[in-house]
């Protein structure tokens, strides 16, 4: 039986954002995430309340991100190293991008393609040919790993370089705990935390076609002649109830359930990262506890508290 973890609620103004990346505060341009030595500096807010007023989540690490301050939420177990599954694709769709290849390009999905790991299934048999643009929507969507693993050998030096790139972009970014194996996330050796991958998800938030196609609820394609409906891995996509701007979804054994987003919650962004959800419904069951935990906690309370607690 999975231990249960009461919360601490770390609401944390971080200063200096704009500065190089440092072991007491991370930042990405305008957001931030907090590292633990910040908070540990700072008294926990609300902590008595804390003890009986959580949304008791169940994934074994989560970290929610005001994006408009800055501020830590909440998190558990934020800095724990762990397999990141499909949540991988996020990155190859930024290094896909980022190398500017024509997204009309057809490109064929091959033998090398085939997941001889796991022996997953995919809905993109040998001979698909689809081109860069509907590869990139599908992986991000539908989690096609077929898709994913074409994107990397149709980089510029192939599949290893694609590696590389997709390893030097996590340092670029800040992901100090953070790397990558391969493409499509099936490797237990794709790994970062819960801290890095909000800064991942906030990164990915500022490519137009990553909000698009990883939000889309469905996709039609044409695979060997015949028209191949596509879904969304992610069920809240469909829920009118949810305003999602970046959507991911990843499962291997040995890194659980993940879901990581960018949404809107009581009229403000947030970055929301689930990890290691137990139990196919875990990882979505968890996003509706967030929110109807905060649509209880107006933003003013837990603002007000802060003022008071920092004195």
């Amino acid at each position: 039986m999975r231990h249960s973890v009461r919360l601490g609620i770390a609401l944390i103004v971080l200063a200096g954002l704009t500065g190089p990346v440092s072991a007491a505060g991370e930042a990405l341009g305008p957001l931030a995430v907090a590292a633990p030595s910040a908070a540990q500096r700072r008294p926990a807010l609300l902590a008595d309340e804390a003890r009986t007023d959580d949304p008791e989540l169940r994934s074994e690490a989560f970290l929610i991100v005001d994006q408009r301050s800055g501020r830590v939420l909440l998190e558990r177990n934020a800095g724990r190293v762990a397999p990141i599954a499909s949540l991988t694709k996020l990155m190859t769709a930024m290094v896909v991008l980022d190398a500017g290849q024509s997204l009309k390009e057809t490109l064929s999905v091959t033998y090398h393609d085939v997941d001889t790991l796991r022996n997953s299934r995919s809905r993109l048999p040998v001979g698909s040919k689809l081109s860069r643009e509907e590869m990139l929507r599908l992986a991000l969507m539908a989690s096609e790993n077929r898709a994913a693993a074409a994107l990397a050998r149709h980089y510029p030096g192939g599949t290893r370089a694609f590696v590389r790139a997709m390893n030097a972009k996590a340092r670029a970014l800040g992901l100090q705990r953070t790397r990558f194996a391969e493409s499509t996330g099936l490797s237990a050796g794709n790994v970062s935390t819960a801290r890095d991958l909000a800064r991942l998800v906030q990164a990915a938030a500022r490519y137009p076609l990553i909000r698009a196609f990883s939000t889309d609820d469905a996709h039609a394609v044409a695979v060997k002649g015949r028209l191949r409906e596509f879904r969304n891995t992610n069920a809240l996509v469909r829920d009118p109830a949810w305003e999602i701007g970046v959507s991911k979804t990843g499962y291997i054994k040995e890194a659980g359930r993940c879901l990581v987003m960018q949404a809107w919650l009581q009229d403000r962004p947030l970055v929301i990262v689930l990890l290691d959800s137990f139990g196919r419904y875990t990882r979505t069951a968890d996003a509706r506890r967030l929110r109807d935990w905060l649509a209880e906690r107006p933003w003013e309370r837990v603002l007000a508290a802060q003022r008071a607690s920092a004195g």
